[in-house]
C-alpha cells in the first residue's frame, strides 16, 4: 500500500519512468535491490543509465571480471561512434553493450552468427568455456576459425567459410574464451534489474513508504537502522519517536506535529521489548482507545506480558512522552503503580 490509501500493482510499474533513472543516475539507490554498494552508486553516476537495458549492463559488470570492461563500455556509451568492430558481423550482436561483450548469450550468438553452430551446439562452447576445458577449446576453436566437415559435408561452416578473416577471427575466440568464464546470464541479470527498477519507481513516488518497508525489513540491525535514520534525516523526512498511543510494531508513515509525514518508530524497535507485550499493548489500544496517562497504562495492561522492564523501557525510550508528567515522574512512580494493579487484578479473580 503506498501513499493516500493508494494500492500500488507491483506489475503496472512502467519501467520507462524519468523519474527513477534520475534518482539511479544520482546516486540516490540507498534500498535499491541490487544498486545499494558504494562501487555500484559510483559507477551508475558515471553511466548515467536512461533505460532498463542500461540497468542489466550495470548489473553483469559490476562483477569481478568484467569490470575491466566498465571503461571501455563508459566511453563507447558517451559516444556510440567510437566504438570499433572488428568485424561488422559483430555489431547487431555488441551493439547493445557498446562493443563489449558482457553476456553469455552473446557468446553464443558469436559463434552461430560468424561460425554458423546451432543453438545447442553453441551452449555446449559457451559450457567448455566458462568451465576452462582446454582440450574441448582448442577443438572448438579449429571449428570456429575453419568449420568442420565430415565425409565432404559442411556440419559447421566456420568464420573463414562465412567472410571472417582468419586472424580476426582468431581474435575473437580468445577473447570469447577469457571473458566465459565470468560472464553472467543476461536473463538473470534482466531479473534483477526489473527488480531494481521497480524498487527504485517505489522510491521514487512514495519516499516514505519506501523507507519505513526498508527499516522494517531491517529489524534487529541496528546499525543498519541507525544508518537509514541519519539517511532521512540528510532528506528532510522527520523521524518520529515512539508512542504509545500512535507507534504499532514496525515503523510506519505518520505526520509530524507540523503536518509533515514521516517515519514513527515501531515498538518493536525498542530494547527489551519483544513481539508478545507489544501485540498486547496495540491490542489493547485498538480495542480501549489511547492511555490518558501511565496509571491508565498499568492499570489496562496488568497481567499481560507487558513487565516492570518493559515499562522502563518504553518510559525511557520516550514512547509515554505523549502522556502526562515527566520521564522522571514516571521513572519514580510506574514499579509502585504496577504492584498495586497487580494485587488488584488477584482481588478480582
Amino acid at each position: 500500500r503506498a501513499g493516500g490509501g493508494q494500492v500500488c500493482d507491483i506489475d503496472d510499474i512502467p519501467m520507462d519512468d524519468p523519474a527513477v533513472y534520475k534518482l539511479i543516475s544520482d546516486g540516490d539507490t540507498d534500498g535499491v535491490f541490487q544498486l545499494e554498494s558504494a562501487g555500484m552508486r559510483n559507477f551508475l553516476t558515471q553511466m548515467r543509465p536512461g533505460n532498463l537495458e542500461d540497468i542489466i549492463a550495470g548489473i553483469s559488470l559490476y562483477r569481478p571480471g568484467p569490470m575491466e570492461s566498465i571503461p571501455r563500455y563508459l566511453a563507447g556509451k558517451q559516444d556510440p561512434k567510437s566504438v570499433k568492430y572488428s568485424t561488422e558481423k559483430l555489431r547487431p550482436i555488441l551493439d547493445v553493450t557498446y562493443g563489449c561483450m558482457v553476456y553469455q548469450e552473446q557468446v553464443m550468438q558469436i559463434v552461430r552468427d560468424l561460425a554458423g553452430y546451432s543453438m545447442g551446439r553453441s551452449d555446449l562452447v559457451r559450457r567448455a568455456m566458462a568451465k576452462k576445458k582446454h582440450d574441448v577449446m582448442n577443438r572448438e576453436k579449429e571449428i570456429f576459425i575453419h568449420g568442420q566437415v565430415e565425409d565432404g559435408k559442411v556440419i559447421v561452416p566456420g568464420c573463414v567459410r562465412n567472410g571472417v578473416d582468419e586472424k580476426v577471427a582468431e581474435r575473437i575466440f580468445d577473447e570469447m574464451a577469457a571473458f566465459a568464464s565470468y560472464a553472467f546470464n543476461k536473463s538473470h541479470a534482466a531479473a534483477y534489474a526489473v527488480v531494481a527498477v521497480q524498487t527504485a519507481y517505489l522510491k521514487a513516488h512514495y519516499p516514505v513508504q519506501f523507507m519505513a518497508a526498508l527499516m522494517n525489513s531491517m529489524l534487529g540491525n541496528t546499525p543498519k537502522i541507525a544508518y537509514y535514520i541519519q539517511y532521512l534525516r540528510k532528506r528532510g523526512i522527520p523521524v518520529l519517536p515512539p508512542d504509545v498511543n500512535r507507534s504499532g510494531e514496525k515503523f510506519d508513515v505518520d505526520v509530524s506535529s507540523e503536518g509533515v509525514q514521516g517515519i514513527r518508530f515501531g515498538l518493536g524497535a525498542i530494547k527489551s521489548l519483544g513481539h508478545a507485550p507489544v501485540k498486547a499493548l496495540v491490542d489493547e489500544r485498538e480495542a480501549n482507545g489511547p492511555f490518558q496517562d501511565i496509571y491508565d497504562l498499568v492499570e489496562r495492561m496488568a497481567g499481560s506480558l507487558l513487565n516492570k522492564k518493559c515499562v522502563e523501557s518504553l518510559i525511557r525510550s520516550g514512547a509515554m512522552d505523549s502522556l502526562p508528567g515527566s520521564r522522571v515522574q514516571k521513572l519514580h512512580v510506574f514499579e509502585r503503580a504496577m504492584d498495586g494493579a497487580a494485587r488488584r487484578l488477584k482481588d478480582t479473580v
